[in-house]
């Protein structure tokens, strides 16, 4: 797991709140729907950064 693909995942979940915020305010459904797709994404990867740390540690329970 690298800090910097947690950051990135954030920031992409960031933006697709954005995105969804002002589809909202603008009524534009296709933007909303952009932006929920982005913080789906975004979930998708950090649970993927999840699976990753838990295989380390448990190769690390096993090396020691």
């Amino acid at each position: 797991m690298g800090v910097g693909d947690r950051m990135e995942n954030k920031a992409e979940d960031l933006g697709g709140k954005a995105k969804e915020a002002a589809g909202k305010v603008t009524d534009d459904e296709r933007l909303e729907a952009e932006g929920r797709t982005q913080q789906s994404k975004a979930d998708l990867k950090d649970a993927g950064e999840d699976v990753k740390d838990a295989g380390r540690n448990v190769k690390d329970a096993f090396d020691k």
